[in-house]
Formats: C-alpha cells, structure tokens, sequence
C-alpha cells in the first residue's frame, strides 16, 4: 500500500519518496514494524486472554516434567505472529507480486486451519483437536494450490542459467535473456547443481514436460506438509519453533534474495527469479515476527503459538523455499524439524511392529526428539523396554535444550548456503 503511495508521490519529487524502490529499504523497515507490531499486539493478546481466561489445556506432567511452572498460560499465539507478519506485508509490499500474494494466501489458509485446531482443544475441551484427516486435506489443499498457480501462471517465470566457455577457457555463468516456465530446482554438492524434473520422464518424449509438472506440483505438496508437520512438532518447548524458524528465515532470505539479483545468481550458478526479491520484504517481516514473539515466548512462556502459529511457520517457509526453487535444501535447512518427524514415525512404527510380536518396545523415551532429552526415568513407563534408555545420561532443563537446537539450526543455515559454492 505504501509503496505505491511513494512510487505515486515520486513523480513529483517528493524528499524521500525514491527510497521505497529499494529493497533494501523497505526490507529492513518490514523488519522492524513486525518486531514492534509483535511486541505491542502480543502484550495486549496476552493480557485480553488472560481476562477471558482461555488458556492452553493441561500438560501432561509425564511429557513435560516442567509443566507444573505453565499453568494459566494463554495459547492460540500465532495470532501475533500471523498479525505481525501480514500488516507490514500489506503496507510495504508490492502487493501484486504474483509471490506475495501466494505468501499471503498460505499465511491465512494455514492460520486459519491451525486456529481450528486451537479452537477445539481450547472451547470444545478436545485434547486431539482437529482430526488429522482434516489438518492433512488442508495442507494438502494449500500446497495444490501453490504448485498449479506456480504452473499456470505466467508471471511466475525464471532465466535459466547456464554455463559459457569464453575463448581463454574460462567458463562463467549467464542467464538466458528471454524469462520462461523451468521445471529446474537447485540441488546440493553437485557441480552443475541443477535438476529439471522433466528430464527424469526424458522416455515420455513430448509428454515429457507435462510429467514434470505434476511432479513438480506433487513434490509442492509433499514439502508444505512435511515442513508444516515438522514445524508442528517442534513446537513443544519454550521458544524452540520460533527461534529456530527465525534462523531459518534468515537462511531463506538470503537465498531469495541472491535469486532475485542476477549478478549473485550468475556469481552462485543458480537460476535468476525476476521479481522474487519481494520475497525479501515478507521474509523479513517474517523474521521481525518470530524475534517480537521471542520476548513473551521465551523461557518462560507468557503465550504458547499453539498450531495457529506453527503450521502457518512450516506452510511458509516450505513454499518461500518452492518459489525459489530451493526445495531440495530443505531437509538440510530444515534439519530439526527433520528430525523430529524422523522420531515420532521411528518411535510409532517400532512400537506397532514389536507389539504384533507380543513386546513392548520403544526406541526413544519419549518423541518428538526433543523431548527425549528432559524425560525423567522415573517417568518411564515399567512395562516398556527402551532401546535408548540412557541416552542421554542425564535430563536437561528446556532452555538449554532450546537453545542447543537452535545452535543445530544456525550450523545448518550456514551449511545450506555454502552448498551453492560446494561442487
């Protein structure tokens, strides 16, 4: 909205009004009005459920052997955030960016699917809140339909890169002059670290393309799940979700933002995306709100995010990381969220198989991952054999589980970015 006011006002020489064609400018304002937003929205949240008394439901004290300290803890958090994060989008953003409007269309879908899910468990006494048939169909929805308009639309277009050989051997990248519909993806640790999902159908011949695309569509919708689950999951410890989302939207701000300038594209051998560099401006805002939500989110909780907030993390991140093109970095990127979806499908399926053979049997002590680290053995359940029963040898305290995990997530952000010069 400001930014065509500005754009507007320009043409008449307006003191200041050039600064709003500066990514970097607004990019950093969006920063911090989400930061603020999130901090002022959040306080005044927090003390409007707490009024109305709508609070998390009880933690189970053999999961979490600190919950004695959260009771009368307000949930549904990710409202500050979805707020923190949409305002300054819609002020500073060029808001007909093909891109920005897929980002705000997944912020509201995803929001709105995780509030129902709070809702229920909240109002309807409901611990299980919404049925996972259900969470599954909209995510499923959601990541349809970020990969069709990704398809169809003729906006969403990028200038292939490739590699020239000048007359003194030297080989440098450049990028076709002429913006096209690509299947390619970048991949990590291979030297022309492309992938066209059209050549892995090359035996179909002219149907080849539209083979492609439907992986391409298919794969959008495995990684807006996957990562909205992961996010999900992570989401059970005091600033664990936020922080490590955080980083990881630094991570994916720079890659958008090398992606939208040709000269570090051609530089880090990746396609150039015209126009993604708005993906800068919203990934900001997204980082501002996630630090704001830190301040009442950290050790100790004053708000939990509850699903609201984190399938909207996970739907986010997962699609930035599609428009980019940048999808295959995610299960490096993305590691802790990884991770703990590997746990809690580990733990289930092995407990299914020994149970069939008449045992009790568990891999962990308790999953998600993290909280295999601060379950009590005297927690445990007697009847139960854990395979890794004393790792680790002691429990640890949340808060430096959390930030350990967030360290994880720092290694595995910088690793993520020196894959494009790793080939």
């Amino acid at each position: 909205m400001l930014y065509y006011i500005f754009r507007f006002l320009e043409q008449f020489d307006i003191p200041g009004a050039h600064l709003w064609s500066y990514i970097s400018f607004r990019a950093l304002l969006t920063l911090i009005l989400a930061l603020l937003i999130s901090a002022w929205f959040g306080e005044r949240f927090i003390k409007w459920m707490k009024r109305r008394k709508i609070f998390e439901t009880e933690r189970d004290p053999s999961i979490d052997p600190f919950g004695v300290e959260k009771k009368g803890v307000p949930t549904m958090g990710g409202i500050i955030i979805i707020v923190s994060i949409l305002v300054p989008v819609i002020l500073l953003c060029r808001i007909r960016n093909i891109y920005i409007i897929l980002m705000i269309v997944t912020t509201i879908w995803l929001g709105f699917l995780g509030f129902m899910d709070d809702y229920i468990k909240i109002f309807k006494r409901n611990k299980e809140g919404l049925k996972g048939k259900y969470k599954i169909v909209g995510q499923i929805s959601i990541g349809f339909i970020v990969g069709l308009t990704l398809w169809l639309s003729p906006d969403a277009v990028v200038r292939e890169n490739v590699q020239v050989q000048q007359q003194n051997q030297e080989i440098v990248v450049k990028h076709k002059k002429e913006a096209v519909k690509s299947l390619q993806t970048t991949i990590p640790f291979v030297k022309n670290h492309n992938l066209n999902y059209s050549e892995v159908f090359g035996f179909l011949g002219k149907y080849k393309v539209a083979a492609g695309w439907v992986i391409f569509v298919l794969m959008t919708i495995l990684v807006v799940t996957a990562v909205s689950n992961g996010a999900n999951l992570n989401d059970g410890m005091d600033g664990m979700c936020a922080g490590n989302s955080a980083i990881i939207g630094v991570a994916l701000g720079i890659l958008a933002y090398v992606s939208s300038h040709i000269v570090y594209a051609s530089y880090f051998d990746i396609m150039y995306i015209p126009q993604s560099e708005e993906l800068v401006v919203f990934l900001c805002a997204f980082i501002g709100a996630m630090v704001g939500f830190l301040w009442y989110n950290a050790f100790p909780a004053q708000v939990f995010m509850g699903d609201t907030g984190s399938l909207t993390i996970g739907g986010i991140i997962g699609v930035c990381a599609i428009i980019i093109h940048k999808e295959l970095l995610l299960p490096i990127l993305c590691g802790i969220f990884f991770v703990e979806s590997l746990s809690v499908i580990i733990q289930t399926q092995w407990f299914k198989l020994q149970k069939r053979k008449g045992k009790r049997v568990r891999v962990f002590r308790a999953t998600p991952i993290h909280d295999n680290f601060r379950k009590l053995d005297s927690q445990l359940d007697a009847t139960s054999t854990y395979i890794l029963k004393g790792w680790p040898h002691r429990p640890f305290h949340e808060s430096k589980i959390t930030i350990r995990f967030w360290i994880t997530t720092i290694i595995l952000a910088a690793l993520t970015i020196i894959t494009l010069k790793m080939r």
